[in-house]
């Protein structure tokens, strides 16, 4: 049977077809596109990716390590440069002990995979990240999930397990596509009154908060786990699992996205150790951050209501589009309807202004959203011009509505 008429391949044919119909068809990002246009949809908060000195670092760190580790980090693959990235990290993050991992989603998915067994409860916010989701589901425990940032109901489901062997609960630092923060020091309150762990994936807030960029953890609370990626604000790849010596042991001994994956190259390793220093040391890129979202809010307060928060199924008759007011640099714009999210995407193309036009199931059904991304790389004629090309979409009648 050829590919074409396998029973797989028709289901496949005809998944792909229903999304295309549904408006929900993704499809990469054209890097050209990205270089020449005024980018708003990358994660690149600090401006650090493209930092002239982080390139010549770069080739500098390619002379010396070569372009890859060439084994896994049990093995062969674990260098000098290695140890000195988590030397770095432990001293900027206050914790005893760090591993490394090629991104963010394997080290999600190496937690819970590894520290999880089948008599264990595992409570979830219900916007943490895919990774941390599917691992939950995949995970021999049981997964039980709160509702977004919402304590009472994490008491609850904690109060109606039935002697599980051991609890983890894990939340984010920064929600990626509403752009708000966790409530770090009730979650460490009920970790500790309930004898769970606590894990914090601080993907989108190390970097952006605090005094040196630290993230979460300058809020007050630090959790028993620390998960931290460096393809967001330090604008290089790779992620890190920092605790204490036993749970980092542990990985080391069973994660098998550890044990058996290639480590990741050396110079990658040193380049990430390079751009923390800039992170903690330019404190005017945070600053440049606030100053674009003031000029953000302004700029379209006479076109918007701006909220803390977003409930799609509590009232829907709210006002719609809505700017979420966010303490990171995710300014989520809610749309609601796709009709009208492609509206407002459309008119930021013939701007030559790239957006997040991100709709279900990425986020929940009737909130379908730009996510615009600010960067200390921006100039505030790159925010202006966003302002002047989102305002006549938005006071149009295109652009309004959530549909049931």
């Amino acid at each position: 049977m050829t590919d074409t008429t396998s029973a797989l391949t028709r289901r496949y044919q005809d998944e792909l077809a229903a999304r295309q119909q549904q408006g929900l068809w993704r499809q990469s990002g054209d890097n050209a596109v990205a270089e020449s246009w005024r980018n708003f949809a990358g994660n690149d908060y600090l401006g650090l990716a493209q930092d002239p000195r982080l390139v010549k670092k770069a080739q500098q760190h390619l002379e010396r390590w070569g372009v890859g580790a060439t084994a896994s980090p049990v093995v062969s693959g674990f260098t000098a440069a290695h140890q000195s990235l988590c030397e770095q990290l432990c001293d900027w993050l206050g914790y005893p002990q760090a591993i490394l991992f090629n991104s963010g989603f394997a080290a999600n998915q190496a937690l819970l995979f590894t520290l999880l067994g089948k008599d264990d409860a595992l409570f979830q916010d219900k916007l943490n990240h895919a990774s941390l989701i599917e691992a939950g589901v995949l995970s021999p425990a049981t997964q039980r999930r709160f509702r977004h940032n919402d304590m009472a109901h994490l008491r609850q489901l904690l109060a109606k397990q039935i002697q599980p062997s051991a609890s983890l609960i894990v939340s984010e630092g920064v929600f990626s596509m509403d752009g708000d923060v966790s409530p770090t020091e009730s979650l460490a309150a009920i970790a500790n009154q309930s004898g769970a762990l606590w894990a914090l994936d601080d993907a989108h807030g190390l970097g952006v908060l605090g005094q040196e960029g630290e993230g979460s953890i300058s809020r007050g609370a630090r959790p028993d786990i620390l998960i931290v990626t460096f393809g967001k604000a330090l604008g290089v790849a790779g992620a890190a699992v920092l605790a204490s010596p036993t749970i980092i042991d542990y990985l080391r001994q069973f994660a098998r996205h550890y044990v058996y994956s290639t480590a990741m190259p050396p110079a990658q390793a040193a380049l990430i150790e390079d751009a923390i220093r800039l992170a903690r040391t330019e404190h005017w890129r945070r600053e440049t951050l606030s100053a674009h979202a003031e000029q953000l809010t302004q700029g379209l307060h006479e076109w918007l209501e701006t909220s803390t928060a977003f409930e799609p199924h509590a009232d829907n008759r709210q006002h719609l589009p809505r700017l979420l007011a966010t303490p990171s640099p995710i300014k989520p714009l809610i749309i609601g309807d796709l009709a009208a999210l492609q509206q407002v995407n459309h008119a930021l193309m013939k701007a030559h202004i790239r957006g997040g036009a991100i709709r279900p199931p990425t986020v929940p059904a009737n909130t379908a959203r730009l996510r615009i991304s600010l960067s200390a790389q921006h100039h505030k004629t790159d925010i202006t011009a966003l302002i002047e090309a989102l305002k006549p979409v938005l006071a149009s009648d295109k652009a309004c509505g959530v549909t049931a």
